[in-house]
């Protein structure tokens, strides 16, 4: 149990600092996830070498890092995570073994996954919802424009699900399912009003920082820079630096408290659980 609550313990000041750095900067620095990645695999080899039985802790903590290096990238050019919540995410994988068994670790892996998605979900809807109230005049605006811009894609959905409203006298699954259909057409303008009215802003290119997203390509002479979801290069930074004064930035909805969250919510559960 020692070897549990040292490394989730290291885990929770890490996560704490990495929320933190977040919320203030909008970015999880790099040697945060490194170094935490480091001690954790450090900590599982000589815990194995002098402790333990054998070096089963330590493989463990290389499979989920491996498991979660994976994963981390996955939803990274998914575009569901930023490059510091993905590598977030691969130290993590270190920490969070903590069964003698590898079916019973996958498990836990699994647990963990769905509650940092749930979390996410319904952090970014609240969020969303936030924003949008403390902006409303930007976003009643934004939304009127995106009607018009994605007005194809908006009518062929309302069509399809009155079409599924009407053959919900056959049966109600059709009726569900065109309800979810019809306030998902309205979520989908929703979210990019939010996404191009609330979370564009024109930025000083002073406080520009690595890896900020450009929301559009930038052209200084004959060289463009590109908008990506990598963000911006030092190089880039320094380029615009010398030629604007603002450019536009799209800012996203920080991940990092989610992380904490669902950390702590699944110590509480592993603890609980040895307990009783």
């Amino acid at each position: 149990m020692f070897e549990v609550i040292f490394l989730w313990s290291l885990a929770l000041v890490w996560l704490i600092f990495a929320t933190i750095q977040d919320i203030k900067s909008r970015e999880i620095a790099n040697w945060l996830s490194f170094s935490l990645i480091i001690f954790a695999l450090a900590f599982r080899f000589f815990y194995s070498l002098f402790v333990g039985l054998d070096f089963s802790f330590f493989y463990f903590g290389l499979i989920g890092f491996a498991i979660f290096f994976v994963l981390g990238n996955l939803f990274y050019y998914s575009h569901l995570f930023a490059g510091g919540d993905s590598k977030l995410m691969y130290a993590l994988g270190a920490i969070l073994p903590i069964y003698s068994t590898l079916a019973l670790n996958l498990r836990f892996f699994l647990y963990f996954i769905l509650v940092l998605l749930f979390l996410g979900s319904l952090y970014g809807i609240l969020a969303s919802i936030i924003f949008g109230l403390k902006n409303r005049k930007k976003t009643a605006k934004e939304f009127k424009k995106q009607l018009k811009k994605n007005k194809i894609l908006f009518r062929v959905l309302i069509v399809f699900s009155i079409a599924l409203l009407f053959l919900g006298f056959l049966s109600m699954a059709f009726f569900y399912f065109g309800i979810f259909i019809f306030v998902y057409a309205y979520l989908i303008i929703y979210a990019k009003s939010i996404d191009e009215g609330c979370m564009v802003r024109k930025t000083k290119t002073s406080k520009l920082t690595e890896g900020d997203w450009l929301f559009e390509n930038v052209k200084i002479g004959n060289k463009i820079i590109k908008k990506s979801w990598d963000g911006l290069l030092k190089k880039d930074i320094k380029l615009l630096k010398k030629y604007k004064k603002e450019v536009l930035i799209r800012y996203g909805i920080q991940f990092g408290p989610v992380f904490l969250i669902s950390f702590i919510l699944m110590a509480l559960f592993y603890f609980l659980w040895s307990i009783f």
